[in-house]
């Protein structure tokens, strides 16, 4: 993991949520902790970590990830056993 993907990390857990974390950031993040990101229908994009699936949506029509998406994204990465 770089220094790139421990910022987005760190952003990740930050208090009060963020909503400037670029999605291409997150997968990216994903597949560097050794994750599966892999693309269904339209928006759809499920991510596999350590045994744990996770269920998104990309965000559109911008790039960033929505508050909702954050937190569910921390969760998921809490149950996968990663920590900032």
């Amino acid at each position: 993991m770089n220094k790139k993907h421990q910022k987005t990390l760190d952003a990740i857990w930050e208090t009060p949520v963020r909503v400037d974390i670029k999605w291409t950031a997150v997968e990216s993040l994903v597949e560097a902790l050794n994750g599966d990101v892999r693309e269904g229908n339209g928006s759809r994009i499920r991510f596999e970590l350590n045994g744990v699936r996770g269920n998104f949506h990309r965000p559109h029509p911008g790039n960033e990830a929505k508050r909702y998406q954050v937190r569910d994204l921390k969760e998921f990465l809490e149950a996968a056993g990663v920590e900032p």
